[in-house]
């Protein structure tokens, strides 16, 4: 028997191993790797679309010739009447209001709804002293609408200036011509009075028992306030707890009649030592009849 080594057949098998060689699997293996196979797949035809573009656009003519082609797409979608804006309607604003609004809104119609910046005219148009809210938007049938919260007035500001409206936080809400055009709204005075609008209207609001004889406030020293009555009467108040101090010259004024009385100043600026000045009538009567009870003692 001769051994395996001598078998001719054994030598062919050897010969046609088809195993591939330990470089070649590995080449295998790498390129079933998932980067690999995702480098060839999207990398490659991305990187030779890029490289054919780039080697397009390279040309400045062909580059201006393809910006034409999108300006005239773009404004041939943009300008479709269904995308026009044709006008603006306002509800919610007086006349002046309205005014103003088109006029820090200056949009030259008919245009196309792409152009208009819905937000940036929203907030011009809340930017406005009278508006306290705003919104906009396209309606169909190429309107633009504006909504609009106007600001209530809710003090009259005397200023060296004239007559200013504000409302219950102190922003201005417009001007006026005449105290008696606005006989309904509280009166305030005084420098820089508006910044104090909500403390002036809790004294409004504690002053409802003199409402009758109250003419307004008067912001001394942007410190303190005045009350200021007919008569030409005045409550002056502490820089602090000064609808405290208001209160308690109403009660007074309810249990003794203290403001009915020949009373110029009720002085509460010392909260401790309350002081009252009367009128110069008062005075003169009481000289006199001082005078008189000296003599009628003599």
């Amino acid at each position: 028997m001769q051994p395996l080594t001598d078998d001719p057949r054994g030598s062919a098998m050897r010969r046609a191993d088809p195993a591939p060689s330990r470089l070649a699997y590995r080449v295998q293996r790498w390129m079933l790797t998932p980067g690999v196979r995702l480098l060839l797949r999207v990398g490659l035809p991305c990187a030779l679309v890029l490289g054919a573009v780039t080697s397009y656009m390279a040309d400045e003519t062909r580059r201006d010739s393809v910006d034409t082609a999108i300006t005239s797409l773009r404004q041939s979608i943009e300008e479709r009447p269904e995308f026009m804006v044709n006008a603006m309607t306002i509800d919610g604003a007086g006349p002046s209001v309205a005014q103003d609004i088109r006029e820090v809104v200056p949009i030259d119609f008919p245009v196309s709804s792409f152009d208009l910046d819905l937000e940036v005219i929203r907030a011009t148009i809340a930017g406005l002293n009278p508006v306290r809210e705003a919104r906009v938007r396209i309606k169909p049938g190429g309107i633009l609408q504006v909504d609009v919260v106007e600001r209530l007035p809710a003090l009259v500001w005397r200023t060296r200036d004239g007559i200013e409206l504000v409302d219950e936080k102190g922003v201005h809400v417009g001007f006026g011509e005449a105290r008696t055009d606005y006989p309904d709204l509280p009166l305030i005075a005084g420098d820089a009075a508006a910044a104090h609008v909500e403390e002036a209207l809790r004294l409004f609001a504690a002053a409802a028992p003199l409402k009758d004889r109250l003419r307004g406030l008067v912001r001394v020293g942007d410190r303190r306030w005045d009350v200021v009555l007919d008569r030409d009467q005045r409550i002056l108040l502490p820089e602090t707890r000064a609808v405290q101090a208001l209160e308690r010259v109403i009660a007074l004024d309810q249990a003794y009649d203290m403001l009915a009385r020949d009373v110029a100043v009720v002085d509460m600026r010392l909260s401790d030592r309350p002081t009252l000045r009367m009128t110069e009538a008062a005075v003169g009567d009481w000289r006199q009849l001082r005078q008189i009870n000296g003599l009628a003692g003599n």
